[in-house]
């Protein structure tokens, strides 16, 4: 489907959406104060090593140290060689040492507390292939299917593939039906590329950064172009030009498909991206025939909840809830993407008594991922109705980059009632009557609070005082969050 990318950048942030026709599909952020890390190569310093989880803590110069696990040394491309028979990992200590300097690359990005994720298997992107030092696999991306067009591709690289020396190639989506030369051309770019580091590593003091990955309006070009790119919008001169300049020198024929924005409105509103960023931050997403989805994102998860709210079908309630599951499963992997969501992702579907109708809502979920740039699988509809999927996460979600914990509810989505506060506060009066009795007291609390001791709670307010014999007075503090209450003992004398 044709596809438009929009490029916006100001002096604090550099934006870039996806869209077609019309709608966000995916948006991409990076704030100039935190720049992304992922693809960055460091000469690392190991900080910590941790037998028992076979795991260790690198030092890269960041606010938190790289973490590394056995399987970053050793299963992507046998930097360390392991046990094939017992497929058994060496220990990690026989391997690291507190004060080893080892050049590793980011791999995942920093999420919620957990510093960035690293791994000893170096690889470099270009438009055409990802370059693997050490290593002589080669692979072909399974986005292209075609046979021949896969046997070619693999004759292009076995001119300038060399085993013996450690070359391994992967091939993207981008080079089906790319010219060879200019193949060709990315391998020797690449290459070369890989020796100016080794160069730039050797004799650099550990922790520092050896090789940084390009900004994100130029990973853009580089990563998300394809052949149904018909559109590319910038907003800023200086970066036009340096985009320009790449497409003239990577992708010439997408260069008369770049633009500068010529309106005077903000592009991400001309283009009603706003309004569409601050929906993919809402819980509830609504469907056309009327039902809606419920997504909630928690550390350990995301849950994907299918109802069909206003929609009452027009033949029978099997067909209705059918109905519904396949609009859901043809929507939910658009909002995986826009709202960058990954790891575990449980989706909750009405349950559905026709084999049929679930093997459709699954072959549609499976469609609708087939798009989609990161690593996915899906497993089939439990008996419950559920279906577990997981997705690659190497980024914070929109909702982490964009928003904070509330510090009223302190992220839960929920705070106290008034009532429950009230009697929080009648408890806390009683396990201080000994030293309230017959001295007076402050409640000080929110507006609601203190209305609700006025006014619902006052009976159970005069007796306390009586019991105490006692004068219980009220102050609202505007600062004060619905939770919040102190009681202070007067001193009357």
């Amino acid at each position: 489907m044709a596809e438009e990318i929009i490029i916006s950048v100001s002096p604090h942030e550099t934006r870039v959406a996806v869209v077609e026709q019309g709608l966000l599909q995916e948006i991409f952020i990076e704030r100039n104060h935190t720049r992304g890390t992922v693809g960055n190569i460091y000469r690392g310093k190991v900080a910590r090593v941790l037998p028992g989880m076979q795991s260790a803590f690198v030092d890269i110069g960041q606010p938190r140290a790289a973490f590394m696990h056995i399987t970053d040394l050793v299963d992507s491309h046998d930097a360390v060689p392991r046990n094939r028979e017992s497929q058994e990992y060496p220990p990690i200590n026989k391997i690291l040492h507190d004060g080893k300097e080892i050049l590793i690359q980011v791999s995942k990005e920093p999420i919620s507390t957990k510093g960035a994720r690293a791994t000893a298997s170096i690889s470099l992107a270009s438009r055409y292939l990802v370059y693997m030092p050490e290593t002589s696999h080669i692979g072909i991306s399974q986005r292209i299917e075609d046979e021949s067009e896969r046997t070619r591709l693999t004759d292009i690289l076995n001119k300038v593939h060399k085993p013996d020396d450690g070359d391994g190639f992967i091939v993207r989506t981008a080079s089906e039906r790319a010219d060879g030369d200019e193949i060709l051309r990315d391998a020797e770019l690449l290459r070369s590329r890989w020796e100016v580091i080794k160069k730039d590593s050797v004799g650099v003091k550990a922790p520092s950064l050896v090789y940084e990955d390009l900004p994100l309006h130029l990973r853009v070009m580089r990563d998300i172009i394809n052949k149904d790119t018909l559109r590319i919008v910038v907003d800023n001169q200086a970066i036009f030009e340096v985009l320009q300049r790449f497409l003239q020198d990577f992708i010439p024929e997408k260069e008369s498909q770049l633009e500068m924005a010529k309106s005077g409105v903000p592009l991400f509103d001309a283009h009603n991206l706003e309004d569409q960023i601050e929906a993919a931050l809402q819980q509830k997403v609504p469907l056309k025939s009327g039902g809606y989805l419920i997504i909630d994102q928690t550390e350990a998860m995301t849950t994907v909840d299918v109802n069909t709210g206003a929609f009452v079908g027009r033949k029978d309630l099997e067909d209705t809830i059918y109905r519904t599951n396949l609009e859901a499963a043809a929507v939910i992997p658009r909002q995986l993407r826009l709202r960058n969501m990954g790891g575990i992702v449980i989706i909750d579907f009405i349950d559905m008594l026709n084999e049929e109708h679930k093997r459709q809502v699954l072959r549609t979920l499976e469609k609708g991922q087939q798009t989609d740039r990161v690593k996915w699988n899906i497993t089939e509809i439990s008996e419950l109705g559920l279906v577990e999927m997981t997705r690659k996460r190497t980024h914070e979600s929109l909702l982490k980059m964009m928003c904070e914990p509330c510090s009223h509810c302190a992220g839960r989505g929920f705070i106290k009632t008034a009532e429950t506060v009230c009697l929080e506060i009648i408890r806390e009066i009683k396990r201080r009557a000994l030293h309230l009795k017959e001295k007076d007291c402050l409640i000080m609390a929110s507006q609601t609070v203190v209305d609700r001791l006025i006014d619902e709670e006052s009976s159970s307010v005069a007796e306390l005082a009586t019991t105490l014999n006692s004068l219980i007075r009220f102050q609202v503090e505007t600062s004060y969050t619905q939770e919040q209450f102190d009681v202070v003992l007067l001193n009357t004398a």
